[in-house]
């Protein structure tokens, strides 16, 4: 077991990631990422920013999230992969094309060490908002 310094608790991995405070922002969140991990978050923080202006930015079930009225679409950050959370309906649309990625009902998972699909997540993104499909 470890413990982690500052709030206490106890985790079964050394150096377990997680939040000792909560973010309140996606910018909070961001910066409580390792490094290079930062770089992709606000990379797609700014694309999803450029197909989703009127959003508001805001945290959700603990991660950053796009939202109008209802949360639009999900992202986070994992130890090997960015996770994109549109919901089913998104990935039952863009399913042909994640067929080089893994992902489930209602994730896709963009491995770090290769290529993000900025334009790709973008798509989605705008789909989900124009379409109606937030979850």
């Amino acid at each position: 077991m470890w413990t982690c310094p500052k709030c206490k608790r106890s985790f079964k991995m050394k150096d377990q990631s997680h939040y000792c405070d909560k973010p309140k922002t996606i910018d909070q969140y961001i910066d409580a990422q390792p490094k290079e991990i930062q770089t992709i978050l606000t990379r797609l923080k700014e694309e999803i920013r450029l197909v989703l202006p009127q959003a508001t930015e805001k945290i959700s079930w603990s991660m950053p999230t796009f939202w109008d009225r209802t949360n639009i679409i999900h992202f986070a950050a994992h130890k090997n992969h960015l996770g994109i959370y549109p919901g089913d309906k998104a990935i039952e649309h863009f399913e042909e094309r994640l067929t080089e990625y893994k992902h489930s009902k209602g994730a896709i998972q963009f491995m770090y060490d290769r290529p993000i699909p900025y334009e790709l997540i973008k798509e989605i993104a705008l789909w989900c908002y124009t379409t109606g499909n937030h979850h």
